[in-house]
């Protein structure tokens, strides 16, 4: 057989074809991810080390869509998501349709500059912001549509699920938004862009609230790893009008909520303010200890349950559920266009629901910093939720995660910050008190 013709040269050697990348250790093999996150505590520059650019490998949203997502496993056992049991042999199309109920929030890109001369995307650096994001959306959720409401696609919603919505969106007067959570952050000691960790962001999330006037909620962030029912109860009943157009932390156009301050207007006087416990939490040094998984899951069983928020190493995640020994979860590593402001329903809203099978990871990958949330819209929750509590520490092989007082321990004595009212001098005091980093919190171990 004649040798087959070689090709002309052009005299001058052919390009070597490309190294193919190298596979991202943070990449899972079976089911698609975007963009990572920068390292705790980085910034952006700091990634790679000075100078470095920050790996901006994405997902659009329309790739997702048609992407290949690993179902849940056909088991016997119960799937857990918020406080709802399903079973996946017979509910599987429930357990679908509760997940593509939460509010998704993922990176977004071409919004508004963030402080008006700041980034326009979050990728990279936004993860554990929109993870705060969704366990605080749930709490709206939860509050003023309640947790057995379901989204459905091109079917009209209530007044007050666009309202939630709209909370979130990323503009610089929403109450929520990417803008002022990244702003807030500022007086956290975390600058615009950087890498927020799950006490961060409860304690921002906190501080926003306040200006919420329409959802009224008393949100307590349990330092110490330690629930003080004495300092909820005080929380919950006292009333705290809105700040209004004066204390608005980041623009001249003063809004709560998204819409005019005073809209709905005047103070909380209900007897009970519906409550937002979070609870940041190390649950090991580099990894969870395992004694604390069964407890970790049984928080999940709660029907109080908001879920949790934080990942494993460089990668955030908001954790809905278990199923075996897997968490579930809302992945926000995709990265989609920002959806344009709107003033009225009904919102574009297709991009804000988790419309495939969610993320899995085994327990033993969790990184041990995490922040547990639950919402209780009634004193009657609170007890309840207390009760529950409880009855885990009588759990055998199962360790506490945090501890339940009735009263402050003396050890534990700190400034009384319940009934600030914001005016300029206790700003800078709850701020202050607040101005703590991730790390300062006590290491719970056997």
């Amino acid at each position: 057989m004649a040798a087959a013709p070689r090709p002309r040269s052009s005299g001058r050697a052919l390009p070597a074809p490309p190294a193919p990348a190298p596979r991202d250790p943070d990449w899972p093999g079976r089911r698609p991810v975007a963009s990572r996150c920068g390292a705790v505590g980085a910034t952006p520059r700091s990634v790679g080390g000075p100078g470095a650019k920050m790996d901006a490998a994405t997902l659009t949203y329309d790739t997702l869509r048609f992407a290949e997502f690993e179902d849940f496993p056909e088991t016997s056992e119960p799937v857990w998501i918020l406080g709802r049991k399903y079973s996946v042999l017979t509910e599987k199309d429930e357990i679908l349709a509760d997940v593509a109920s939460r509010l998704w929030f993922t990176y977004r890109k071409n919004f508004p500059a963030i402080g008006g001369t700041g980034p326009t995307s979050d990728t990279g650096w936004g993860c554990m912001l929109r993870c705060g994001q969704m366990i605080f959306a749930q709490a709206l959720v939860c509050r003023h549509l309640g947790r057995d409401w379901r989204w459905a696609q091109r079917k009209r919603q209530p007044d007050s699920y666009c309202r939630v919505l709209q909370a979130f969106l990323d503009r610089k007067d929403s109450c929520y938004s990417i803008h002022q959570i990244a702003q807030m952050g500022v007086g956290e000691g975390k600058s615009i862009g950087q890498w927020y960790g799950p006490n961060t962001v409860a304690q921002v999330l906190k501080k926003l609230a306040v200006f919420d006037a329409w959802s009224a909620l008393a949100v307590h962030v349990a330092m110490d790893n330690t629930v003080v029912m004495a300092d909820v109860r005080r929380l919950c009943r006292s009333g705290l009008p809105c700040a209004g157009a004066e204390a608005f932390p980041a623009d001249s156009e003063r809004h709560c909520n998204g819409f005019p301050a005073g809209a709905e207007g005047g103070e909380c006087t209900a007897p009970w303010r519906p409550l937002v416990l979070l609870i940041p939490l190390r649950l090991g040094l580099a990894d969870v200890n395992a004694a604390y998984a069964g407890t970790l899951k049984h928080c999940f069983r709660m029907p109080q349950s908001l879920g949790v928020i934080g990942g494993k190493p460089n990668s955030a995640h908001y954790f809905i559920g278990y199923v075996g020994e897997e968490l579930i979860y809302l992945d926000p590593h995709t990265t989609q266009p920002a959806v344009a402001a709107a003033d009225r329903c009904p919102v574009p809203d297709e991009s804000f629901h988790c419309q495939h099978p969610p993320g899995r990871m085994s327990i033993t990958e969790l990184d041990p910093s995490i922040a547990v949330g639950f919402f209780c819209k009634t004193e009657d929750d609170f007890n309840d939720w207390c009760q529950q509590v409880r009855k885990l520490s009588l759990l055998g092989g199962a360790l506490p995660m945090f501890e339940l007082v009735e009263q402050q321990p003396s050890h534990l004595a700190c400034p009384d910050v319940l009934n600030l009212s914001l005016d300029s001098s206790d700003a800078e005091r709850l701020e202050r008190f607040f101005d703590s980093e991730d790390e300062d919190f006590e290491i719970l171990s056997l």
